[in-house]
């Protein structure tokens, strides 16, 4: 086939879709089915899908064929999310505010200016943070059952810049890191940009499959297991306190670094006791404060064992130098006073009390969700199109994330995402009304 006219297939087939003469969602020809249509060979059929896809116009899915994308979805469905539109409701990001937090902001501010420290946090700070901050964020932890020393303790720029900067310590370039099929989006655009080698894991309704990682580790050289044992986004489990103890053992009998992500394990009361603590010679434990105080507070926090602490304080100094000093003593004054515990109490008050509205209004769909997330998922049938739902919504000014920037594996499931912390209560609650009536009608088209 000359390349003129291979070109112009994939022209046509692009024009088709872009003013819509090709529905969203509408389920195009086998590539056997394209090449008896077009009087060409099955590869290059396959070349003008693949080419297709490339340009982001069609999805292909292992097992039912390849679809037209609805490009008139707003960006932020794959993994580089945008910003969603101001006149939208956002199921697609959270942001949990609690009333009266602007006044904390305030009356810290205050303590901070009279505090005769002024000039300190107008200098460069150590890489890893200052001692005292580090001895705060020491005690804090401790409350939640990790008990380490502050000399293990590095300061980030959130959560983010924490797993950034632990990928840049403790892997290279090819690396295999087994991670969850379903993960946390921000990890996958890591492993994007260092090129690391994800293996996907399936899910049980329990956590990871540790079976399935057992075999990985037995025929694969793995690096790292990234793993969100308390509160996983997006499915909200929590990994039971004896799959934990297997996992640690699966550890340190194949070798691979544990990289533990706790940044919503805030909202669980009494969870098992997190991996670092158990095992803190293997695992780098990684949060921060955007969560649970504010997202704007980018404040995060590593553990690392001591072998790993002078890469990733190199890895700060490469990045950002250090953390702002005045968000970081902020952070810290929050932490010593309770004010800190106090917020992550009213947030695990406020998450519960979405997720009931979510048990109301979304009754008999097939949910799931941990009592007191601020995320629900939500499985679509087997013929349903994801993104045709959320374009649907879109439309009616109601954002929300599909599985495509969760997942690992080829398969993407048809599910949403639906993120209740960045709406007050009421609107939240006429929303998921919404939504439910969109998917039953999605259902019947």
């Amino acid at each position: 086939m000359a390349a003129s006219r291979y070109k112009k297939l994939v022209d046509a087939l692009a024009s088709d879709i872009r003013t819509g003469r090709l529905a969203p969602g509408a389920r195009l020809p086998t590539h056997r089915g394209l090449a008896a249509r077009e009087g060409i060979a099955v590869v290059t059929a396959t070349r003008v899908y693949a080419e297709l896809e490339a340009m982001g116009l069609v999805s292909r899915e292992q097992g039912r064929g390849t679809f037209v994308r609805d490009i008139a979805v707003p960006a932020g469905h794959g993994i580089d999310q945008q910003a969603v539109a101001t006149d939208a409701v956002d199921l697609n990001f959270n942001y949990p505010a609690l009333p009266g937090q602007a006044d904390l902001l305030r009356q810290a501010l205050r303590e901070v200016a009279t505090s005769g420290d002024l000039d300190s946090l107008l200098r460069y700070q150590p890489h890893r943070g200052r001692p005292q901050d580090r001895a705060s964020i020491a005690r804090h932890l401790r409350r939640r059952g990790i008990t380490t020393d502050a000399d293990r303790i590095l300061i980030a720029n959130g959560a983010q810049h924490g797993l950034a900067i632990t990928v840049m310590a403790a892997l290279d370039a090819g690396d295999v890191v087994a991670v969850d099929a379903l993960t946390y989006p921000g990890f996958k655009v890591l492993a994007h940009a260092f090129h690391l080698d994800l293996e996907p894991i399936p899910i049980t309704t329990d956590g990871p499959d540790l079976d399935a990682l057992e075999r990985l580790c037995a025929t694969r050289p793995v690096s790292a297991v990234y793993t969100m044992p308390t509160l996983h986004n997006p499915l909200g489990l929590v990994m039971s306190a004896t799959d934990r103890t297997r996992l640690i053992g699966i550890a340190r009998r194949y070798g691979p670094l544990i990289i533990e992500d706790a940044s919503y394990a805030y909202l669980v009361e009494d969870p098992p006791p997190p991996l670092v603590a158990t095992a803190p010679d293997i695992t780098v434990h990684v949060s921060g404060l955007s969560k649970s105080i504010a997202t704007g507070l980018r404040v995060g926090f590593v553990v690392a064992p001591p072998s790993v602490v002078p890469s990733l304080e190199r890895a700060i100094r490469a990045t950002t130098w250090n953390t702002p000093a005045l968000t970081t003593a902020l952070a810290c004054r929050w932490l010593d006073d309770g004010t800190a515990d106090h917020l992550e109490a009213r947030k695990r008050a406020d998450a519960r009390t979405r997720q009931a509205l979510v048990g109301q209004e979304l009754a008999g769909l097939p949910l799931i969700g941990h009592p007191s997330s601020y995320f629900t998922w939500l499985p679509l049938p087997d013929d349903a199109r994801a993104d045709r739902l959320t374009a649907t919504l879109a439309r009616l000014r109601i954002s929300v994330t599909t599985a495509e920037p969760f997942t690992t594996s080829t398969h993407t499931p048809q599910a949403i995402r639906l993120a209740l912390g960045s709406t007050d209560p009421d609107s939240l609650r006429s929303t998921l009304r919404t939504v439910r009536r969109v998917v039953v009608e999605d259902a019947h088209v």
